[in-house]
C-alpha cells in the first residue's frame, strides 16, 4: 500500500489522501495512523482517493470509517480503530460528511462501500475537482 497526499484549494484547503495497492490488514493500521498525522498537522478537510485500489477488506473498511471520524473530530480511543467503527450514529454523520468524501472507488470497492453501507455515511464523487469544490465551510 501506498500512501500519497496532495492539497488542493476549493472554498477550503482540502488534502488529497491517495491510496494505492489493495486495503487490507496488513495496512490499515498505516492509513490510519497516516491520517491521524494529517490531522495532527492542522488538515480538516480530506477526500480519500481510491481510484488505484482495487480491493478493501474488513480491516480496510474499518480503517475508512476510523480515518472519517478522526476529520470529523472524533478522537480514538486506542488507536486500533475498533472502537470508533462502532461508533457510527445519526449524530455524527452530518459533521464527518462534512470533513471527508471519496474519490473513485473501483467497481468492485464502490460494491463493498455500498453493501456495508458506507456510502450512506460518506459521499462519494467521480471528478477531483468537483469533489474539492464540495467541501464548504
Amino acid at each position: 500500500m501506498q500512501i500519497a497526499f496532495s492539497k488542493h484549494n476549493g472554498v477550503v484547503p482540502v488534502s488529497v489522501m491517495k491510496l494505492t495497492g489493495n486495503l487490507d490488514a496488513s495496512n490499515y493500521a498505516s492509513v490510519i495512523a497516516k491520517a491521524q498525522e494529517a490531522y495532527d498537522e492542522g488538515a480538516r478537510h480530506l477526500l480519500i482517493d481510491l481510484s488505484e485500489v482495487p480491493y478493501v477488506s474488513s480491516a480496510g473498511l474499518m480503517s475508512l470509517h476510523s480515518v472519517a471520524l478522526i476529520f470529523g473530530g472524533y478522537a480514538m480511543k486506542n488507536g486500533s480503530g475498533r472502537p470508533a467503527f462502532r461508533s457510527v450514529n445519526a449524530q455524527n454523520e452530518k459533521v464527518v460528511r462534512q470533513h471527508v468524501k471519496l474519490l473513485n472507488p473501483q467497481s468492485a470497492v464502490d460494491e463493498v462501500l455500498d453493501t456495508v453501507g458506507l456510502k450512506q455515511f460518506l459521499d462519494v464523487h467521480t471528478e477531483l475537482e468537483a469533489a474539492v469544490l464540495s467541501f464548504e465551510l
